[in-house]
């Protein structure tokens, strides 16, 4: 697959063979939830369990008599009325970490990134840098290209400083290295902008 590659400033520098492999898939919705899923699931924290009446470690012996004492006819000091007592109706520990294989994780990336390319929400661009790393310069070079209300621009193998400066103050212009690369955000943008180093690295990435 053959895309054109720009500049920032929306002219054309050259074409790029884009690994069929890589970005020629056809996209499987099953697999493509299975991988947002697990990512999403991933993210959740699990909640610290409370110790209930059968994790505290107090006495079991009967406080008074039943009858006659004028109080109320306890028997156990872990009860949850008590300071100290176990907790009634805690929260308990749940697993949000479920595992899924590599290779359904990796054939899930390479489907988000065909899919990209398949609707033509694919940009390849030929370097990020922008000149002083000014806002307002990057703004109006974006505007040029035409891009959707959210972009996801993925660098090689870092990302560039310019770039990062620039639009760090752009809203719905999210930066992130190739190593970053997830199905969730590519998904969860409009557009796709990778650069000639990013292609290399995520294509790199899977034929090693």
């Amino acid at each position: 697959m053959k895309v054109q590659v720009k500049n920032l400033d929306a002219s054309a520098a050259g074409d790029i063979e884009l690994n069929d492999e890589v970005f020629g898939l056809e996209p499987r919705a099953d697999i493509l939830h299975r991988v947002v899923t697990w990512q999403l699931e991933k993210r959740r924290g699990t909640a610290r369990g409370t110790r209930e009446r059968a994790d505290v470690a107090r006495s079991g012996k009967k406080l008074g008599r039943q009858k006659g004492g004028g109080t109320a006819r306890h028997g156990d000091r872990r009860a949850p009325v008590f300071i100290g007592g176990g907790k009634a109706h805690g929260a308990r520990v749940r697993d949000f970490n479920p595992g899924l294989n590599k290779k359904v994780r990796a054939l899930g990336l390479k489907m988000a990134l065909s899919a990209k390319a398949k609707d033509g929400s694919l940009v390849v661009i030929d370097v990020l840098d922008v000149a002083e790393g000014k806002t307002k310069t990057l703004a109006t070079q974006l505007l040029g290209l035409g891009f959707g209300k959210k972009a996801l621009v993925i660098d090689g193998d870092a990302i560039n400083i310019s770039f990062a400066h620039a639009s760090g103050n752009l809203r719905g212009v999210n930066l992130m290295p190739a190593v970053g690369a997830n199905v969730y955000d590519i998904l969860n943008h409009d557009t796709l902008v990778l650069t000639r180093a990013a292609v290399e690295k995520l294509e790199a990435r899977f034929n090693g």
